[in-house]
């Protein structure tokens, strides 16, 4: 009998397995691995060293809380400006 459609003998479609290979590996007691929980914060621990390698000027810090607190921070010019950047930001 001719091949039909090109299938015959030499064709790349290949038998369905209806048992996957099974490979058994040998337990090694001698290099059983311990397995511990560990939490690596990449970016975080970088920022976290570099603020505390910086030194904080507590008395500008305090300034700036007392400024915030009375309501003196908060200007017209200030909020302006930070529209103007939040809009930039948001236009890249």
């Amino acid at each position: 009998m001719s091949s039909i459609n090109s299938i015959g003998p030499n064709t790349p479609i290949q038998k369905i397995q209806s048992q996957p290979v099974q490979k058994q590996v040998p337990a090694s007691p001698a290099k059983q691995v311990k397995l511990t929980d560990r939490v690596e914060l990449s970016n975080v621990s970088h920022l976290l060293q570099t603020l505390k390698a910086n030194d904080i000027r507590a008395d500008k810090v305090a300034a700036v809380k007392a400024q915030i607190e009375s309501g003196a921070y908060e200007t017209e010019a200030r909020l302006d400006a930070a529209l103007d950047r939040l809009m930039d930001d948001l236009a890249r």
